[in-house]
């Protein structure tokens, strides 16, 4: 390895900032493109979607950080390959969508298994991809232009503020 860094320590906070204020984003953009509030309140897919009125729904960006974490973690195991190496940011793509999208362990939509083992329409599953495929773009991208360039100190201000609003606004709507 060519250097310590990046340290398990900024990894971990690194990818849970991003991953919280990705998903923040892109959640939003898909959520408002894809009108999901009619989309789930289908018929068909009420049964496999809480609704917008679910509470749970409001709290799910405060995980965020959690899930974050857990692909800091990760990365920090391969750091090597996805911080030292030319096509690093594509690896962490790769990986993201090979693992977390299509090969997960459990019939997930979208996934291998849920495409065999669901009664979900592949259209529908499909559908999805619409959010989590530039989301896990914008991850990797930006984790990996963040911790390979640490200077840029307007990354620090800029995602530190989309983050702190992406749990305060989940929190404050909690507690209104």
């Amino acid at each position: 390895m060519k250097s310590n860094r990046p340290r398990l320590g900024e990894l971990l906070v690194k990818s849970a900032v991003v991953q919280t204020v990705s998903s923040m984003v892109m959640g939003l953009v898909a959520s408002t493109l894809l009108d999901y509030r009619s989309t789930y309140s289908d018929p068909h897919r009420v049964c496999w979607m809480r609704q917008f009125d679910d509470p749970r729904l409001l709290a799910g960006p405060l995980f965020q950080p959690l899930r974050g974490a857990l692909f800091g973690w990760v990365f920090y195991l391969l750091r090597s390959v996805l911080f030292f190496e030319i096509r690093g940011r594509w690896t962490m793509f790769a990986l993201i969508i090979a693992l977390g999208v299509l090969n997960t362990l459990g019939p997930a939509p979208g996934s291998i298994e849920g495409f065999v083992y669901t009664t979900i329409p592949i259209r529908d599953q499909l559908l999805g991809y619409l959010e989590i495929v530039p989301q896990a773009l914008l991850l990797a991208v930006v984790l990996h232009e963040w911790v390979l360039r640490p200077d840029r100190r307007w990354m620090d201000w800029t995602l530190g503020t989309l983050f702190a609003f992406s749990l305060i606004f989940p929190v404050l709507g909690l507690l209104s």
